[in-house]
């Protein structure tokens, strides 16, 4: 999921940017198509631009470069300098810069560089409160990996009043209730993610667990097929089918063994 929301935010990003020659805008497409189908040489041709001075719009593509590659600490470092030079530039993308340099570091396993990333982002005036939701969102994904698990919370709930409507949040929030063992809030929670996204593969996984959780079993196998079935290919599909397997052998009941013959009386 991570390099999908980084590749859509490094392309969302520039239409907020200010206005640039047309050349340049052009030479970026080029280069994020080329990420597309040689992310090795997107590498290259951004390295190249940005030492002739192709400034953020360089940067940008090499970090998405970085990405398709699973390259996540050189992706993190590329976007975070595009974000200081934003910042000194006052330009708009600035905001989604430091969200991808958060969300870089945040795959490289460096929870607390991308606690600090989230934080510059939300520090950036004139965010909209769907952005600054998405980042509080973020922000508790990397507290969570810090074991912060209070701090997630307090997070997740900020982000849950600015984007009510997305999904995903929910399903985070659901995901940390289980974790604390709080199934009421859990199962209500993936309930909302559900009407949300009905057709969301790890949402309905997580639905199935949590009713397997509350002794729900024909709600759980009933939404493990679903998944297994609409999403076969999927990690979250092969898990499901795992977790159907298990339903399984917990259903059926080893034989009983079967008694000794009666042995004679003795005499």
């Amino acid at each position: 999921m991570i390099p999908i929301l980084l590749a859509l935010a490094a392309v969302q990003a520039t239409a907020a940017a200010p206005p640039a020659d047309a050349g340049a805008e052009a030479r970026f497409r080029g280069c994020t198509d080329l990420v597309r189908t040689d992310p090795e040489r997107a590498v290259e041709m951004a390295a190249g631009w940005r030492v002739e001075g192709g400034g953020i719009f360089a940067r940008q593509c090499l970090g998405l470069a970085y990405v398709a590659l699973e390259r996540w600490e050189q992706a993190a470092g590329v976007y975070e300098q595009a974000a200081r030079d934003a910042d000194l530039a006052q330009d708009p993308r600035r905001a989604d810069l430091w969200v991808q340099s958060g969300n870089a570091w945040l795959a490289a396993g460096e929870g607390v560089r991308a606690v600090a990333a989230f934080d510059a982002a939300l520090a950036t005036p004139n965010l909209t409160n769907e952005l600054r939701g998405e980042v509080h969102l973020d922000r508790a994904r990397a507290l969570v990996s810090l074991g912060n698990a209070a701090g997630a919370r307090e997070e997740l709930d900020r982000g849950l009043r600015l984007v009510p409507a997305d999904p995903f949040a929910w399903y985070l929030s659901a995901a940390l209730a289980r974790q604390a063992n709080d199934l009421v809030r859990a199962r209500a929670d993936i309930a909302r993610a559900r009407q949300l996204a009905p057709d969301d593969p790890e949402v309905a996984l997580l639905a199935g667990t949590l009713a397997g959780l509350a002794g729900d079993m024909a709600e759980a196998e009933r939404l493990y097929r679903q998944v297994a079935e609409g999403a076969p290919d999927s990690e979250a599909g092969r898990t499901a089918r795992s977790s159907l397997e298990t339903l399984r052998e917990v259903e059926v009941p080893a034989p009983a063994a079967t008694p000794p013959p009666p042995q004679p009386a003795p005499r």
